[in-house]
This record gives C-alpha cells, sequence and structure tokens, in this order.
C-alpha cells in the first residue's frame, strides 16, 4: 500500500497501529523531503526535472492533492508531523535557537521539544515497532530533552541540527548518540559562503569522499535489509535534505541537466552559497534525492517487504524562495 502527500499523520497513525491486531501489522515508512515544492515532481505536473521514483509511488498508490505544512519552516514544521500538534501548542514554534543572543548566527543547536512531548516515534513503539530516523531530525540535539533518543527513536543516523543541514558535507553526522567524523577535506578550491557580486562563480566543491545525502541512504538501506529477517515490524522516518540549500549534489546530476538553462550564475543570498550552474544544480538535488527513493523502494522489493509495508512521501515546508534559479510564479526551474 503506497500514500503519497499527508496532512498530519501522527495521531491517525497512533490509533491505526494501536487497533491493528499484531499478526497484521504492516511496516510504515514516512519520507519526509526538505522544501520540495509540490510543482517540482513529475506528478503533480513538473515536466524538466526527472523524479521517475517519486512519480512511480505516486502512480501505484494514491496522490493526494489537499493537505497543509505544520509551518513555513523546518523545525516548527518538523515538530508538527512529529506530534500531530499545530503551531499554537508546539513546543518549536520558530527557528528559535538555544543560548539565543544577538547574532543568531553563534547560537548552539535548535531549541527541542520537551522530554514529556509526546511523538509519532514514541507512538509508534508503544505499539510494537522498531523505530528509526535517517536524515534530518531537527528538534533537538542529542544531549537535549529533545534528543531522537528521549522520543522513541532506536536508531538514529544523520542530523539533528538543522542549521548543520546547510552543507552536505558536514565534519560529521550523528550516529545514534556518537558523533561519526567525516572526510571533509577539500579536493577543490571552494568560494566559501556569502554572496558573489562580481567575477567568476565556481561551484562549491567540497567533492569530498562521503556525501551525506548518500551515507544516510546507505544506512537506512542496512537497516531495512537487516529488519527483514526478524519479525518485529519497524517504523522508518526518513528525512533527506533535498532540495534544501546549499546546492551541492554530486556532479553526476548536475550533468544530467542542460547547460542552456543557466544563463546567470546564482550568487549567493542570505548566507547560502553561490553556484554557477543553479537551476542544473537545483533539479539534480531533486533527482539525486529521487534516486535514493528509488533504492529504498527496490531495498524493500527485494527483501520482500513491499507487500506489507506503507510508503508515505511528503515535504516539510514548500519550495525555496529566492535561490537555485526559482523565481516566484514560476514551477519550473
Amino acid at each position: 500500500m503506497v500514500t503519497f502527500y499527508n496532512i498530519t499523520l501522527s495521531t491517525a497513525f497512533s490509533l491505526l497501529m494501536l487497533s491493528v491486531a499484531e499478526a497484521a501489522r504492516p511496516n510504515v515508512v514516512l519520507i519526509n523531503a526538505d522544501d520540495l515544492g509540490w510543482a517540482e515532481v513529475g506528478c503533480y505536473g513538473q515536466k524538466k526535472i526527472k523524479t521517475p521514483n517519486i512519480d512511480k509511488l505516486a502512480s501505484e498508490g494514491q496522490r493526494w492533492v489537499y493537505f497543509y505544512s505544520g509551518a513555513p519552516v523546518c523545525s516548527p514544521s518538523r515538530n508538527v508531523l512529529m506530534t500531530g500538534k499545530h503551531t499554537g501548542n508546539c513546543d518549536v514554534q520558530d527557528l528559535k535557537r538555544v543560548d539565543a543572543g544577538e547574532n543568531w548566527r553563534d547560537l548552539k543547536g535548535d531549541w527541542p521539544i520537551r522530554t514529556e512531548t509526546y511523538t509519532l516515534p514514541e507512538a509508534m513503539k508503544k505499539a510494537g515497532y522498531a523505530t528509526a530516523v535517517f536524515g534530518k531530525w531537527g528538534i533537538g540535539d542529542f544531549g537535549s530533552t529533545g534528543a531522537p533518543d528521549k522520543h522513541g527513536v532506536d536508531r538514529f543516523y544523520g542530523y539533528t541540527d538543522q542549521k548543520a543541514c546547510h552543507t552536505y558535507y558536514p565534519p560529521y553526522l550523528w550516529n545514534d548518540g556518537k558523533k561519526e567524523v567525516l572526510n571533509t577535506s577539500l579536493t577543490a578550491a571552494t568560494i566559501g559562503h556569502g554572496s558573489q557580486p562580481k567575477g567568476e562563480v565556481l561551484a562549491d566543491t567540497y567533492r569530498a569522499e562521503q556525501h551525506s545525502s548518500d551515507l544516510i541512504a546507505d544506512k537506512m538501506l542496512e537497516f531495512v535489509k537487516e529488519k527483514a529477517h526478524g519479525k518485529q515490524p519497524f517504523f522508518l522516518y526518513y528525512a533527506p535534505l533535498e532540495p534544501h540549500v546549499a546546492m551541492q549534489p554530486l556532479q553526476e546530476w548536475i550533468d544530467r541537466y542542460p547547460r542552456e538553462w543557466d544563463k546567470s550564475p546564482y550568487r549567493g543570498n542570505r548566507g547560502y552559497l553561490p553556484h554557477p550552474r543553479p537551476r542544473a544544480a537545483y533539479a539534480g538535488m531533486i533527482s539525486q534525492m529521487d534516486h535514493n527513493v528509488g533504492r529504498l523502494l527496490d531495498t524493500l522489493k527485494a527483501c520482500g517487504l513491499d507487500k506489507n509495508t506503507i510508503v508515505i512521501f511528503t515535504s516539510d515546508n514548500g519550495t525555496t524562495h529566492d535561490a537555485g534559479g526559482w523565481t516566484t510564479g514560476s514551477s519550473t526551474p
């Protein structure tokens, strides 16, 4: 059973899983993209950006067309999704950070949800599910009251801090409660952060051996394969970073799109990184995410889990603005 796009899932999941007989409990996979606009995938009319796996997911299941994001920005939207509460009753109501001072860039982590806040992973765990989160959490770092391990998450790999998600080449990712240091040594010249008002704009090319999106997807597939051999159903929350800027897809995905799309470079704005081919890069990010969604669907099928797994795909708060070649009123790159 495949469902595409959701409104608020937490309460529905809790009631469903607590009422279903143990022997019939399906696995549940919830995919939550980051800043993906509804018109940026083929099944909602996109003609230029290629999303064959997401489109297939929609064609084989249900496509939901009336829905609302929990909030217009990341952390509160994820708070809504993980708790089923509206923003007026959430712990995280803005991109507020711990130790707030005059310079928000110096703050120390996202504002966390409270220890007593009941989450979707906790509800699924209570219903007998193994629970895992791969990707972006955004509602509490490890060591805080909002840490994943304090809210029903058995397995975690990825980012806890939404600010850290502004790069796909971070110095580390969280592997459960431990920092896994990555190889992010530079292999090409970088332009750094901020706008580039004059001169040639070069790609930000950390091009390290480890791209966070593929690392996260690899760990996620390991989890699925491991659980395929057991009898316990699982709840998998996959929260890829794409297409949240900075624009840092692997070059192979950029090269799949025409050079003539980009008449001028993106020179950066609000601290986002510039890019010489912003439209191709933005499309490439979405295609790279779609590829990893396809890997997940293929793995479920190869493990014999596709007939007993509910897969839901959604986005946290809609499309990026004024970045990646996006312009108001346009649904194409």
